[in-house]
């Protein structure tokens, strides 16, 4: 029998339906607010190959799936049936994983998937927020062991002023998206408009105190309809394995990780454990190999954590607020408009820019808009070899997305308008070494980029990633997190700004949440990290240089609009010869700004003068290439631009006697003329005998 509920959060109801969607699901829940519903769905089952195998993670798939018919629309396109994700659906399917990853119990190994399928979509009423919601709802009314409940919510400011689920697009000088559990904060995805910590922390709160409502009305919820959670079951490891592991890691590991690069300490870690299987797995067992490197997982994550907190001192040996070295560097590449190398440790990021004409810029379609235009792209790549690995590129996932989306974030607040200057701007990062980190290495590698192609960004922006290991009351707060120290620790909380204020955050916890004092920590913390790092990028550039002699160049002219048919000409003709003759690209906009887009300023100069002879009136003593258009008997008429004409007498046709019109002009010719006179009325009188040996002024 279907069930029904409502809560009302800001002035908006939510509505949930129970036992009547997708029946055979563990939890199913239909999720509306306004004309935006939202089915989601969850499955979980052992689906394990290999019952002697021990796991470390919790098997989970996200799947977000925006369905056009939602939106009242038919997929544009060849197909008409939706494809893959688009790059947004992507990064909320990101959003959704991340917060409810670590809800889910030690020990919870079944494969678990969500599914979030927006099924109805009015604007203004955002599914992103309504798609976690439902999640952390069925997951608590299921028999899946889950540790919620989660909700979220997204927070815009307009005028000193929190808006909560703001319209998309009205957001002001925050898009915040938060996701808590009860006095936990799980997960942070902000983008600012240069807001300083103690605006950030106190959105945060906010936040907290509006989706409050929320976990009092899933815990009521599980009362009266939850099911009892089926059973885990716990490892068990081979007699004596686990004793011998400890013995062997407290001898061998402060000297494996006292190598002096990550690939020196994975071979000295790699060595430690062939030894213990040699000891303790002679015979090459599957179920004594999945335990051994179990427990070695442990007994280096347990090794790592307790030498932080209790030593104050990391595995590369750094304090814990001590920044890797930094070099910097500008201009390797010869072809592209500006580039960059960002080295800090032995996380590596190059980048390189493109500009363009506003025709080259991303469109997309969203379900609340038919025709997405992205002045600034940032397109993030991490390849195999980037870690030492020997396998294919294949083309971006989810991680490559989700990297760019945070960088393009970050430097968007940066970027000046199209009046200010008028390009499309690519920028691309190549990871092409990574040990923590890359996507704030293409943050500052970005910035430098942007620089050296003569792009007047605002301000220099640098982003730095933030570690924390928690063991009860015991924690630390680390800068510049290590790939060990994000895969072992318990947080991975990055932040991006210019050196006083806040342009992008983002936070991943694997812990239950932390404190709201905890994170005023870590981003103060991170605001003397990230002034240090801007200071290395500015040693290095400080502000916009030329324009590189391979990037293209934009000008701009504005005419009448009466006058864009006379640019235009019959079918396209004339601006078609503008283009071929001087070698640009033209764009008329229905205001009657013309766009020029140049490979040099000579071109430039050509098509600004070939436009300004279609625009401009005739005047005496301007010499034209027309085209006789009709022959009389006393002269010939000659259209010297579109739409204009005037008449060459047949005593202007040569400076010898003309007794015969076809002699000299037949129809269709060219012909030099000069203008010799206007009459009162505005009819032009053409001279061809005058204008011989002459340049015309739209050659």
């Amino acid at each position: 029998m279907a069930i029904t509920r409502e809560i009302v959060i800001n002035d908006k109801t939510i509505t949930f339906v129970f036992n009547k969607f997708a029946q055979q699901a563990n939890a199913a829940v239909m999720v509306s607010s306004g004309g935006t519903q939202v089915l989601v769905a969850v499955c979980s089952q052992d689906l394990r190959s290999n019952k002697d195998e021990y796991q470390d993670f919790v098997p989970l798939g996200i799947d977000y799936i925006e369905k056009s018919y939602a939106s009242g629309r038919i997929p544009g396109g060849y197909l008409k049936r939706e494809g893959k994700p688009s790059d947004q659906a992507t990064l909320t399917a990101r959003v959704l994983d991340r917060p409810l990853r670590p809800c889910f119990p030690k020990g919870m190994y079944q494969e678990t998937v969500v599914t979030a399928t927006v099924m109805s979509y009015e604007h203004g009423f955002s599914p992103v927020s309504l798609a976690l919601l439902g999640a952390s709802t069925a997951l608590m009314i299921s028999d899946i062991p889950f540790d919620g409940p989660v909700a979220s919510v997204r927070i815009g400011m307009k005028d000193g002023a929190f808006i909560v689920d703001p319209i998309e697009g009205q957001e002001g000088d925050l898009d915040l998206n938060i996701a808590c559990k009860p006095g936990a904060v799980l997960m942070v995805e902000a983008g600012a408009n240069f807001l300083s910590e103690e605006q950030m922390l106190a959105a945060i709160a906010y936040a907290q105190e509006v989706m409050a409502p929320l976990f009092d009305f899933q815990i009521a919820m599980q009362k009266e309809l939850g099911k009892p959670k089926f059973a885990l079951s716990p490892m068990v490891f081979p007699a004596g394995f686990a004793t011998a592991v400890r013995s062997e890691a407290e001898a061998s590991f402060a000297q494996a990780f006292s190598q002096a690069n990550k690939k020196a300490v994975n071979q000295a870690l790699s060595a430690i454990k062939a030894e213990l299987a040699s000891t303790l797995n002679p015979h090459g067992g599957a179920k004594e190999r999945s335990a051994l490197n179990e427990l070695f997982e442990q007994e280096k994550s347990r090794f790592m954590r307790e030498m932080i907190l209790s030593e104050r001192k990391r595995i590369d040996r750094r304090a814990l607020d001590e920044i890797r070295p930094i070099t910097c560097e500008v201009d390797l590449l010869k072809r592209p408009h500006g580039s960059a190398l960002f080295t800090r440790g032995e996380t590596q990021a190059l980048a390189a820019v493109t500009l363009a004409s506003t025709d080259d810029q991303q469109r997309s379609e969203t379900l609340w808009d038919m025709d997405v235009k992205q002045r600034f792209m940032l397109h993030y790549n991490f390849p195999p070899y980037s870690v030492g690995e020997a396998r294919m590129q294949r083309s971006p996932g989810r991680r490559e997305i989700g990297h760019g989306s945070l960088a393009r974030r970050a430097l968007v607040p940066v970027i000046p308008d199209d009046g200010e200057f008028e390009y499309t701007i690519r920028l691309v990062s190549e990871v092409l070494s990574s040990n923590g980190s890359s996507s704030m290495a293409t943050v500052c590698a970005g910035t430098m980029a942007l620089l050296q192609a003569g792009v007047p960004i605002k301000e220099p922006v640098a982003g730095i990633a933030m570690g924390l290991i928690m063991e009860g009351e015991r924690y630390a707060v680390l800068s510049d997190i290590l790939g060990d120290e994000d895969h072992l620790g318990d947080m991975d909380f990055k932040v991006c700004g210019t050196a006083d204020k806040i342009t992008a955050l983002q936070m991943d916890i694997k812990i239950g949440g932390i404190s709201m004092e905890v994170m005023a920590e870590a981003l103060a913390q991170a605001k003397t990290g990230r002034q240090h790092i801007l200071g290395k990028l500015v040693e290095t550039i400080s502000a916009p240089q030329e324009l590189s002699d391979f990037a293209p160049r934009i000008f701009k002219l504005k005419i009448k609009q009466d006058k864009i048919r006379d640019i235009i000409g019959p079918g396209g003709k004339t601006i078609k010869k503008i283009t071929l003759d001087a070698g640009v690209k033209i764009d008329i906009e229905d205001s009657g700004i013309i766009n020029i887009v140049a490979p040099d300023a000579t071109s430039a100069q050509a098509a600004k003068a070939l436009i300004r002879s279609c625009t401009s009136a005739p005047q005496l003593g301007e010499v034209y290439l027309g085209k006789a258009v009709r022959l009389t008997d006393f002269g010939v008429f000659i259209e010297i631009k579109p739409g204009v004409d005037g008449l060459c007498h047949i005593s202007q046709l040569d400076s010898q006697r003309v007794t015969r019109i076809e002699d000299v002009v037949k129809l269709g010719d060219e012909v030099l003329v000069k203008v010799v006179d206007i009459d009162r009325q505005g009819r032009i009188k053409l001279s061809r005998k005058d204008a011989i040996g002459q340049q015309p002024i739209n050659a």
